[in-house]
Parts: C-alpha cells; sequence; structure tokens
C-alpha cells in the first residue's frame, strides 16, 4: 500500500465547500481511516489572470490503486465538482493535485511525481509540513528545510 500526498485547492462555487466534499471523496479512496487532512489555508492565487483568492490544504492517504488510476479518480472527483480546466492557473471548483506517491519519482505525459512545483509552493508546502513534519522528499531534502518564515506569513490558517 503506497502512502500519498495530495493537494487540494478551490476558488469559485462555495470553496470551503468544495474542499470539505472533496475531502470526504479522498476518505473514500483511502485504506482504512488513513486519511490525514490538513487545516485549511488562503491564499493569492498564482499567474496574471485575476480572480479571487484560494482555500488550499493537502491530504494523505493509504491505497492499493497505481500512480496513474489514482490521478484517475482524483480527475473524477474534480470533475464531479464542476472542474473545468479553460485557462491554466485559472478559477476552478477544485483542484486535486497528486504530490507524492511513496517515494516515486515517475515523469510521462500525464503525471509527474514528485509534482513538478510543489517545492516552490507555500500553499503547498506549510500544509503539508501540518500533518508530515518529518517528510523527507525523494530528493533526499527534508521538508523542514524548504519551509521560510515568508511562506508561512504569506497564508492565512482558516479554521474549518
Amino acid at each position: 500500500m503506497a502512502l500519498v500526498y495530495i493537494a487540494l485547492g478551490a476558488n469559485l462555487d462555495e470553496p470551503l465547500q468544495q474542499l470539505n466534499h472533496a475531502s470526504k471523496a479522498l476518505a473514500k479512496l483511502a485504506e482504512g481511516d488513513s486519511l490525514k487532512l490538513s487545516p485549511f489555508y488562503r491564499s493569492v492565487p498564482m499567474g496574471d489572470i485575476p480572480q479571487a483568492e484560494y482555500f488550499n490544504a493537502v491530504a494523505s492517504l493509504r491505497t492499493s490503486l497505481s500512480p496513474i488510476a489514482l490521478l484517475d479518480a482524483l480527475q473524477a472527483i474534480e470533475l464531479a465538482q464542476g472542474r473545468q480546466r479553460l485557462v491554466r492557473w485559472g478559477p476552478r471548483t477544485l483542484d486535486l493535485d497528486l504530490l507524492l506517491y511513496d517515494n516515486l519519482c515517475l515523469d510521462t505525459d500525464r503525471l509527474i511525481l514528485p509534482h513538478y512545483g510543489m517545492k516552490q509552493r507555500s500553499f503547498v508546502l506549510v500544509p503539508l509540513f501540518d500533518i508530515a513534519p518529518e517528510l523527507t522528499l525523494p530528493c533526499q531534502t527534508p521538508l523542514r528545510e524548504l519551509i521560510t518564515p515568508a511562506m508561512r506569513d504569506e497564508l492565512q490558517i482558516h479554521l474549518q
């Protein structure tokens, strides 16, 4: 069984409700009661497209699904919650990104593991640290070495 980490983000159609629904859907993918969920954070959107701020979190779970089967399941959850892929880094009802799948390194047309941008994104690293402070990435970098005070300052925790 693989231990996986998934980033959650939303800024459309009641984003907190979107994250809560996604959390319930992820629990159905988790083996046993293995789902862990970080606090929710508010963050400024990436890119130059004017849009509302995001709510973000990170979940971990254990699964027997292969990486591609898990990606398919995550994309099915996004679609069920109204996800439309219209503009890169544009507003969305739900974004589920597979960050880590055990220590697997993978680079295919559909999936790159570890997630290609995770090391630079405070809205990923800070909530990931909340649920896995002792985590070491596949590149052998301890997660705690990537977290800066500025990253914590740019996010606002939102109590569910």
